[in-house]
């Protein structure tokens, strides 16, 4: 059986989530098929050579150890290690500018800048938000009024991404494995973005999502992409978690949980056959 290092901090305290609960849940099914072996993320430059691939999930954001991550994704480069997901990724596991070019290359996102000379670009609306590139969980966000958003983002700041704040009816994630959608999600009550309910996506629903997967365009992995339904019944896309996204396992029906799990495996399969 090949050897798996999964990374994840089961201590670390979510809002809204129980990280080390879907990290036992996932981990207790793919030891069914594999040798595996849990790693706190402050701890895996030590042993993630010795094993045949290396899962990155529930470590909380990376601004916690910036420099084992660091330290970790050019070790991988440098010795062609195995990881999943694989480090090809456009999305949030660089930061947040692919906001920035996906505002400038017109998709279907909430339009973001990182200066404040180009406030012009944005539309006009009572209340703004702004959170810093290397920011998740929503720590550092604000949402403020436009004369606040002079007051706070200076015209050197180059480290501060401005959004308009968008009055949208949900929010709504899909997920998938490499290419493949599995499911997806919504908050029917937008207040407790994490109180989630299996949502039935259409056609367009997917068509919007898969602009994102295929922009992306990493090897192999679990994506998660976060959209709000706006007042016109658009979605706009909010984030494109391409690291290590929270996947709601444990809300899902038992079907859809057994479904992820057998696409997990064949995937994680199909890159340790990889030569």
């Amino acid at each position: 059986m090949k050897k798996i290092l999964f990374v994840t901090d089961l201590y670390y305290n979510a809002n809204g989530r129980r990280y080390y609960e879907e990290d036992l849940f996932i981990t207790s099914k793919l030891r069914d098929e594999f040798k595996l072996v849990i790693c706190n993320p402050k701890d895996m430059d030590s042993f993630n050579d010795e094993f045949d691939l290396t899962i990155f999930r529930n470590a909380g954001p990376v601004a916690n150890f910036p420099d084992e991550y660091n330290k970790f994704r050019n070790k991988i480069k440098a010795n062609n290690l195995k990881t999943y997901n694989s480090f090809d990724g456009k999305g949030d596991m660089n930061g947040k500018d692919y906001l920035l070019e996906l505002t400038n290359l017109n998709y279907p996102v909430i339009k973001t800048i990182d200066r404040i000379d180009n406030f012009d670009k944005l539309p006009n609306v009572d209340k703004y938000v702004i959170k810093p590139k290397d920011g998740a969980d929503s720590i550092g966000m604000e949402i403020i009024s436009k004369d606040e958003v002079y007051k706070k983002v200076s015209k050197e700041d180059r480290n501060t991404l401005i959004q308009p704040a968008i009055n949208f009816e949900y929010e709504v994630s899909f997920y998938f494995i490499d290419k493949d959608f599995q499911y997806a999600l919504y908050a029917p009550d937008k207040s407790k973005r994490w109180e989630l309910k299996e949502y039935k996506a259409t056609k367009e629903d997917l068509e919007f999502a898969n602009k994102f997967i295929e922009w992306n365009n990493i090897d192999h992995g679990i994506q998660r992409i976060d959209a709000c339904r706006d007042e016109n019944g658009e979605l706009l896309l909010v984030e494109l978690e391409d690291l290590n996204p929270y996947l709601s396992v444990l809300e899902l029906s038992s079907d859809v949980q057994d479904k992820f799990i057998k696409s997990l495996v064949k995937s994680v399969n199909r890159v340790l056959e990889e030569k």
